[in-house]
């Protein structure tokens, strides 16, 4: 695996997330509402205090962008690490198995390090810039498949913005009907390492943040695949709707976009 400083810094920072998670496993939390249908809980506050004060600690100079202290809402040129402490909140108050750290550190408005962590089964997804993604150390590349009959994709079920709830449906059923299968893990970041590694062929979803994609994307772009928001271009960190894939099963699954929700809706309104 390709190591360099700060690709060091975001795995010890993601690992402290992890240890301050699992600190958390067996007590019970303190769990509130921050927006409809979106918990916060001790867990997340505490993990991230830890994992921002060690990148403060080693990065003093460095941006912060993180869910929930948002140091600062957009990014400017410079080094600005991107955070999410607990990506599948609601996974983890339920004690359901799929929930992630997510460590980045962009420069120059483009993902230059990514981290992943999924807590219960300790798989680390990393990637540096140009240089590839691995899986617990080991290269890791997007899968081969060309056929929707035989794609297998993941996506995510609205919660909190319902405003295309009757355009997603219809897609939705459209694929049931096209696609090999569809799941739903409830966490975004697990779902992009997914598609990087061959598991899911691609994944769509909509009212997603930057700190939901913004390492995953990397890991998805450095083991061969292709992000898009769902106009097909680049306005997927900020614009809360994303299409990851191999090649062949993104093209699918942005013409199926294009054919089933309304132009207006395929991108935020801010």
């Amino acid at each position: 695996m390709f190591m360099n400083n700060d690709l060091n810094i975001a795995l010890n920072a993601a690992r402290k997330g992890v240890e301050t998670i699992k600190s958390y496993q067996s007590k019970a939390l303190n769990t509130r509402e921050k927006g409809h249908h979106d918990l916060v809980t001790d867990a997340d506050l505490e993990t991230e205090r830890n994992i921002l004060s060690y990148l403060k600690e080693h990065c003093p100079d460095d941006m912060i962008l993180a869910e929930e202290t948002k140091a600062h809402e957009k990014l400017s040129g410079a080094r600005t690490w991107i955070v999410d402490p607990i990506d599948g909140t609601t996974n983890f108050a339920h004690d359901f198995p799929v929930y992630c750290v997510s460590v980045a550190m962009w420069e120059n408005k483009e993902a230059q390090v990514g981290v992943v962590i999924e807590v219960n089964r300790n798989e680390e997804f990393t990637a540096v810039a140009g240089e590839g993604a691995w899986l617990n150390g080991e290269k890791i590349r997007v899968s081969n498949t060309s056929e929707p009959k035989d794609a297998f994709i993941g996506t995510g079920f609205p919660y909190n913005d319902l405003s295309l709830v009757e355009s997603y449906l219809k897609l939705f059923r459209h694929l049931m009907d096209e696609l090999q299968g569809i799941r739903r893990p409830g966490a975004a970041t697990f779902d992009l390492c997914c598609v990087a590694c061959g598991r899911f062929d691609g994944f769509f979803e909509y009212s997603l943040q930057a700190w939901d994609v913004a390492a995953a994307a990397l890991i998805v772009k450095e083991a061969g695949g292709v992000i898009t928001d769902w106009k097909g271009g680049d306005d997927w960190l900020f614009g809360q709707r994303i299409i990851a894939g191999n090649p062949k099963i993104h093209q699918v699954l942005l013409d199926r976009v294009e054919e089933f929700i309304p132009i207006e809706q395929r991108e935020a309104v801010v």
